[in-house]
């Protein structure tokens, strides 16, 4: 999709982070922008903004892992500007650090609900419009280099994110054997500066973990976490490259150069019959 201007683009997760930088590069494209967020407070804030900077945007307080919800986004999108050419699935979650064997219920139908469903229900509600319409269209999944490769003490942010991949892959092949315009890519990003490690502040009341004092291993983990946060890309060059994505219609969005070499590795590991190596450092 080369030219943009005039188009409307759908950004879930819109008010922070990744998102809102992409939200803000579609609107320096002078695309028309739906702002979907879960935090009220700080979706205002974000719209604010973008009107004060000239753009045409709609605003819907979305929660992503719910359904209905993101049926109800479709709709008003379409009611305010009868059409939608790009569709970002970002909107994420990761839940606190840690082994597997001690994650709970809760946590795998929290990270899951946004990361996993949020993306599912994006694709369900959103691709049947765009194929409909019969004309460019693109879909942008947000998964993470946790997609392509296995870090330790992320289990259920990396089983999230692998599945978005694969759901983006088979999808990029499905809506090619149909000869559609709609086109696909996933999002694949290593640490980016984003405040992913606070996403609990928007944690449902009764998905929430029984209160516990943290040990020495979570505080280090976490501490660890938030380092390689605070030490990552801007999103704003994940935003630049997803909009280059999506005009070159790119399937894979590797931000990190040298991430690659941890995906080379996991490949080569399986295809050479052999247990994982050590990760390189991403």
């Amino acid at each position: 999709m080369k030219e943009l201007t005039d188009r409307v683009a759908v950004v879930t997760g819109a008010a922070s982070g990744i998102g809102r930088a992409m939200a803000e590069h579609f609107a320096a494209e002078g695309m028309k922008i739906v702002l979907a967020d879960i935090e009220q407070e700080a979706l205002d804030e974000a719209a604010a903004a973008f009107q004060a900077n000239g753009a045409t945007i709609l605003a819907v307080r979305c929660d992503v892992s719910n359904g209905a919800e993101v049926e109800a986004l479709a709709k008003a999108v379409v009611d305010k500007f009868g059409a939608v050419h790009i569709v970002c699935n970002n909107a994420g979650v990761v839940p606190p650090a840690g082994p597997l064997w001690e994650r709970t219920e809760a946590d795998w139908e929290w990270v899951l609900g946004a990361n996993l469903w949020g993306v599912i229900h994006g694709v369900r509600t959103f691709v049947p419009i765009m194929i409909e319409q019969g004309t460019e269209g693109h879909v942008v999944n947000t998964a993470s280099l946790a997609g392509l490769v296995s870090v330790p003490w992320l289990g259920i942010y990396n089983v999230s994110k692998h599945a978005v991949v694969t759901l983006s892959e088979t999808l990029y092949r499905e809506l090619a054997a149909i000869g559609s315009q709609v086109k696909v890519s996933v999002l694949c990003p290593a640490w980016v500066t984003t405040r992913l490690a606070d996403a609990d502040r928007n944690r449902p009341a009764e998905l929430q973990n029984p209160e516990r004092e943290k040990n020495a291993q979570d505080e280090a983990i976490d501490q660890a976490v938030r380092g390689f946060l605070d030490s990552g890309i801007s999103t704003e060059q994940v935003a630049t490259a997803v909009v280059e994505a999506v005009k070159q219609e790119k399937l894979h969005i590797l931000t990190h150069p040298e991430s690659v070499e941890a995906v080379r590795a996991r490949m080569e590991d399986i295809v050479e019959d052999r247990n994982p190596s050590d990760l390189p450092v991403f």
